[in-house]
């Protein structure tokens, strides 16, 4: 299933408490009861009289904002407007401003129940609109009309802004066609075809524009509004709560990929573990797609459609495939099509798994542990598979292979169960205090490891990245704050530490999803924005990116509260030791690293492409995406020759989704190691090593003549 971002946090992270989980489950229940009520002939809709009411839900229950400040009316437009006009390409900046005073004005009118000021902005856009579909139509009519293949364009809008004079917006529309002429001509469409093609997506959008009725527009404005409070909290209409139904059942069936919406592309946010894209492992986060094709038939260009319908071309029936034209933004942009079949979400794929390697150390052969752990997955039925059963499992089978040390690796997780999450953190842990969840009220629950036993007490390193996100972070946190684990990887993880409630409203209103709580760390500190920070850093290229919470619109910034870690999870020397990692340890370990990965050319290489993104970050050129698409169809050719081929890694054509193909890519992935885990493992043995020393100098101490 293809998961809208809105929803990202739910559907993966479902809720963060028992109490929250139990209103969750009521609300669904009565969604699922009421289905056809939400749609029958007695529903309710959203009415500018009720836009004030849903409002004061938003604000009495948010963990941050509680008053109607200047600065979320601000916000509130900013998204609205931005919401009728993606690529903000259509108004000039002085329009903007104008319109701007206009609603921040209408706040009070709001109040009253006159949403004329949303209407009036409406119109003005409709209008708008019709004028850059006849400019659009007579530019590429033109008998002369050539495409510009050496235009640039900075993708991100709100790097661009608005256009401050209608030259400037007239140059800025050109620079757009001549880019999205030459996506069609680029799949070998004919210039006049793509002409026509073209004006056609013009005229859709004018409609798409023009269709929108009130209950449209107050929706729009609602969800601007909440949107404004922070990234998780939305208004659902009730359309999008069918559909948000639909992502919260257990049958997933789609590609298994998390969208985002941003500067009118549809953009890749998160591979599901388990899907059909991650058994692919062709596409990325950030590859943004600009084209959706079902089977044989033609792709339909979904730039600047609404992120839900884009959704629906994605989603289908399993066995069926779906095409993708994707846009990636590398060392230089990148334009390539894959083709993807529609399967169940596959619970192999995103399970619990581990593997041993040995490396020779001063003539010693040593045995280690790599665990790698996608998810905190588990059924809603508590006797079916649970990620915490898995892994105790496998850390049972790593203690009677006699493991030196560990690596958890929880770079691809994204998150979970929170209970799970807390369960695991125990098999590391004595007994205590593992996450603290405060609500707006300050009312505050703390869940804890009860079990006193340990199963694994042996050096351990938690491998992390900015994808680790959420319960991850709680995990990776709560070793971290009882010395237990050294963190290697990014800088930071994701840094999501929010709640999110979602309340289901009358028949045919939809419903509210608000954040209402935070998490802490055993430490006191907050893994929302900062997430948890590594004590050996290992970049990857997402170090380069503005990936993360923080990096989110309107973020809420973390914050610490008292620390409640508890001295009882240290273990029992007598029984289960393990060494408390210390600050001296800490230095030493990143020292060695940071000596390993500058003379590292894998990692000289990531370097170089963390640099060539900061530099062409969100520039493209029509020349370098046709070249590309070339480059593409003669390696398709080269491909369709040679029957004995195998496609290398990687490749993106027709026959990437066959199931031999995707069996191939699998095994193959697991055999190599990224150069990123490869030095956690490094980091591992150092540990082992500092641990050793340090072990024999005591144990030399206590032999000392008294």
């Amino acid at each position: 299933m293809a998961e809208v971002k809105v929803w990202d946090d739910l559907p993966e992270h479902p809720i963060m408490n028992r109490t929250a989980l139990r209103a969750l489950l009521i609300s669904l229940a009565l969604v699922l009861a009421a289905g056809s009520a939400q749609r029958g002939a007695h529903a309710a809709e959203l009415s500018c009289e009720t836009i004030p009411t849903f409002m004061k839900k938003y604000l009495g229950q948010h963990i941050r904002h509680r008053q109607l400040t200047p600065e979320l009316r601000n916000r509130t437009v900013e998204v609205f407007l931005r919401s009728f006009d993606p690529s903000q390409s259509a108004m000039l900046e002085s329009e903007i401003e104008a319109m701007t005073a206009r609603l921040l004005a209408s706040f009070d009118e709001i109040r009253k129940g006159d949403c004329s000021a949303i209407s009036d902005v409406h119109r003005t856009f409709v209008k708008r609109q019709k004028e850059i579909e006849k400019f659009v139509n007579d530019f590429v009519s033109a008998e002369d009309y050539a495409i510009d293949m050496e235009v640039e364009l900075i993708i991100d809008a709100k790097k661009r802004g608005y256009p401050e004079t209608a030259a400037d917006r007239e140059q800025l529309t050109r620079n757009l066609v001549h880019f999205q002429m030459s996506n069609y001509v680029s799949d070998v469409t004919p210039l006049e075809e793509a002409k026509g093609l073209l004006q056609h997506r013009y005229e859709l959008r004018t409609k798409r524009i023009a269709d929108l009725d009130p209950v449209d527009l107050y929706s729009n404005f609602l969800d601007a509004f909440a949107t404004s409070l922070d990234p998780h909290s939305n208004y659902f209409s009730a359309e999008m709560y069918e559909d948000f139904r639909i992502s919260m059942s257990l049958s997933l069936i789609g590609i298994g990929v998390a969208l985002s919406e941003r500067d009118g592309f549809a953009v890749v946010e998160r591979i599901i573990p388990g899907g059909a894209a991650d058994a692919l492992g062709v596409l990325k986060q950030k590859d943004k797609i600009i084209e959706v094709g079902q089977g044989d038939e033609t792709p339909v260009n979904i730039i600047d459609m609404p992120l839900r319908d884009s959704v629906s071309l994605i989603r289908g029936e399993k066995g069926t495939t779906v095409k993708l034209t994707i846009l990636r933004q590398a060392e230089a942009t990148e334009r390539f099509t894959v083709a993807i079949v529609r399967e169940e979400i596959s619970l192999e794929g995103q399970a619990a798994a581990l593997r041993f390697e040995e490396r020779e150390v001063d003539g010693e052969t040593l045995k280690l542990a790599i665990l790698e752990l996608p998810s905190f997955y588990g059924d809603a039925d508590p006797s079916k598979r649970q990620c915490t059963d898995d892994v105790a499992d496998l850390l049972r089978e790593v203690n009677e292979a006699k493991a030196d040390g560990l690596v958890l690796d929880l770079s691809r997780n994204g998150g979970g169960l929170l209970n799970h999450a807390v369960t695991v953190s125990g098999f590391f842990l004595r007994k205590g205090e593992i996450v603290k969840v405060q609500d707006v009220r300050g009312q505050e629950e703390v869940l804890s490891d009860s079990d006193e036993s340990i199963l694994y007490a042996g050096p351990l390193v938690v491998h992390t990245s900015r994808v680790s996100a959420s319960a991850a972070e709680i995990l990776a946190g709560a070793l971290k704050d009882y010395k237990r684990a050294v963190i290697a990887g990014d800088d930071h993880t994701f840094g999501k530490g929010t709640v999110q409630t979602v309340q289901s409203l009358p028949p045919g209103l939809g419903a509210l999803k608000i954040t209402t709580a935070m998490f802490y760390r055993p430490g006191g500190k907050s893994t929302q924005h900062d997430g948890v920070e590594a004590d050996v850093v290992i970049p990857s290229t997402l170090s380069g990116d503005d990936f993360g919470e923080k990096h989110q619109p309107f973020s809420i910034e973390g914050n610490s509260i008292n620390a409640f870690r508890s001295s009882y999870a240290i273990a029992n020397p007598s029984t289960n030791s393990w060494s408390v990692i210390n600050r001296e340890v800490l230095e030493k370990l990143a020292s060695e690293s940071k000596r390993r990965i500058e003379a590292s050319p894998e990692f000289a290489e990531v370097y170089e492409k963390i640099a060539e993104y900061r530099e062409n970050a969100g520039v493209i050129r029509p020349a370098d995406l046709v070249e590309q698409r070339k480059e593409e169809r003669a390696e398709e050719r080269e491909q369709s020759t040679d029957s004995e081929a195998t496609p290398v890694d990687g490749d993106a054509s027709g026959d990437a989704d066959t199931p031999d193909r995707e069996a191939g890519d699998r095994k193959s992935e697991e055999e190599e190691i990224s150069p990123q885990l490869a030095e956690a493992t490094n980091v591992l043995v150092d540990l082992i090593a500092f641990n050793n020393s340090s072990q024999s100098t005591a144990k030399n101490r206590d032999m000392r003549p008294r």
